[in-house]
């Protein structure tokens, strides 16, 4: 009856986790601060498109290149900056205690894996405590979990029916449980490296005033082998969106001192802090890109390693676009919770808000239309016998952009050891433009099905094949050295 009783009572105290309804995706509507606003830049547009369309045409061709020149400029800095190197991390004599936390859900093909690669972690197993939250309905995960061949500090934790049915939420039961000082969370596919947990804690012991409150490590993405899921055109420009993203920009926006949106896996936390800000917000189905914000909003400060967390690409379209849908539809719920009181971010961190999950939605509300009207105002001239008619300084900046983009891929492809050739950057441009697709779906179930989780189906990986080659071929013995040489002992 005292286990029945304090898991109860523990089931009652992951209730209360989330943030305040105010920072939260469980409000859903606009606050009267925000209604007010976009209610009178939509009544000011159609006023001025009413009474001087020609000047607000010309208007409008002179600011939307200058925001895609600023978020190009953005990304320049970033990868100036992400190339200076991080201090040395000294070894910790007196490891703290680590919980680590898997949320999986319908993933019992992939779980053995799972637990084998969490087992390969080299941390001392009598400082490890682990949990593999399972929904209680999910009973094929719940048999694998019981069936695998389970380190003693990982144990089974069944989170109990409730709404809504999310990750974050099943993170907050664990969090109700964990007894470590540090925290840090997996995903199903995932295989971090064995020294991941040795370097996070060396690089929070060397924290010299307590703020530092999450680590990020880079996620990279691997095809090892032919597979029957597998997409040659998806898989390599998921690849190299990964490189792009967790070797170049969230370095550089660390080495600024900024927040970033966290990844969805492998972020590691100190735990009172992370219980002090409310834990997860379980209604945002991007909880890692609000807890980035919400930490700094807070006070606290985010960081990165060098040590990385390997994962395949979700596949073909059919998977791809569904995972999108989600992430888009949580940088949406995440944009509109933060931008409720601006100000508590303070300017950088309203900065940092705007120029990560701003932009990364407005770019992809505008890769297809501008991609089309390239292509159609260069076939009509060419089929007309007439130069073009598209202006110069618009067309120099999205080429600008264009090439931003690819520089930063192609120097984060080479960190993380993902090939990226001429070919791959030819491509891009339709890659980008599938990017507008789940737009426009995540904003339609934003209106009708805020809450949904899209689920990724996650496959085991495949045996390696000798004749394969590995998307991140060499990365498995290197550091992210252009962000940080660093040594961890591992005794």
């Amino acid at each position: 009856m005292d286990a029945w009783a304090n898991n109860a009572r523990l089931d009652r105290a992951a209730a209360p986790y989330g943030p305040p309804r105010h920072l939260s995706a469980a409000e859903r509507w606009l606050t009267p601060r925000q209604g007010v606003f976009l209610g009178l830049l939509l009544v000011g547009i159609v006023v001025w498109l009413s009474r001087d369309a020609g000047g607000a045409w010309h208007t409008a061709s002179i600011v939307v290149p200058g925001a895609f020149l600023v978020a190009a400029l953005w990304r320049l800095l970033l990868i100036g900056v992400s190339r200076r190197p991080a201090a040395p991390i000294q070894a910790v004599a007196d490891l703290p205690r680590y919980t680590v936390v898997a949320a999986l859900h319908d993933e019992a093909e992939v779980l053995p894996q799972l637990v084998a690669n969490l087992a390969a972690l080299d941390y001392p197993a009598d400082r490890l405590q682990g949990f593999l939250a399972l929904e209680a309905h999910d009973h094929d995960t719940i048999e694998a979990a019981w069936a695998a061949d389970r380190p003693d500090w990982l144990s089974i934790l069944i989170v109990p029916p409730g709404k809504p049915q999310t990750k974050p939420r099943a993170l907050n039961h664990a969090l109700a449980r964990a007894t470590g000082d540090l925290i840090t969370v997996y995903d199903a596919e995932d295989e971090p490296d064995p020294l991941q947990l040795r370097e996070a804690a060396g690089r929070f012991a060397s924290d010299p005033d307590g703020t530092l409150a999450c680590l990020q490590a880079p996620l990279r993405i691997r095809r090892r082998s032919a597979s029957p899921a597998a997409s040659p055109f998806l898989d390599r420009q998921f690849a190299v969106e990964y490189a792009a993203l967790f070797e170049v920009a969230l370095p550089g926006m660390t080495r600024l001192g900024l927040p970033f949106p966290l990844g969805g896996t492998s972020n590691h936390f100190r735990i009172d802090i992370l219980r002090r800000v409310g834990g997860w917000d379980p209604w945002n189905v991007t909880e890692d890109a609000d807890l980035g914000f919400r930490l700094w909003r807070h006070g606290y400060r985010l960081g990165v390693l060098a040590r990385p967390t390997w994962e395949t690409p979700p596949g073909d379209l059919r998977a791809w676009l569904p995972q999108r849908n989600r992430w888009m539809k949580g940088y949406m719920q995440t944009l509109g919770v933060h931008t409720r009181r601006p100000l508590g971010l303070g300017l950088r961190g309203l900065v940092a808000l705007v120029m990560t999950l701003g932009v990364s939605l407005a770019s992809a509300a505008v890769h297809a239309p501008s991609v089309a009207w390239v292509m159609a105002a260069v076939m009509v001239a060419f089929d007309a016998g007439l130069t073009p008619a598209t202006p110069v300084p618009a067309l120099s900046v999205l080429l600008l952009g264009a090439s931003v983009a690819w520089i930063s891929a192609l120097i984060g492809a080479r960190r993380a050891g993902v090939p990226y050739g001429l070919f791959d950057m030819i491509q891009a441009p339709a890659y980008w433009s599938l990017l507008s697709l789940a737009f426009v779906h995540a904003a339609f179930r934003l209106v009708t099905q805020p809450f949904a989780w899209d689920k990724t189906h996650h496959r085991p990986d495949p045996d390696p094949e000798t004749d394969a080659p590995a998307l991140d071929a060499g990365a498995a013995v290197r550091l992210s050295s252009p962000h940080g040489h660093t040594t961890v002992r591992t005794s």
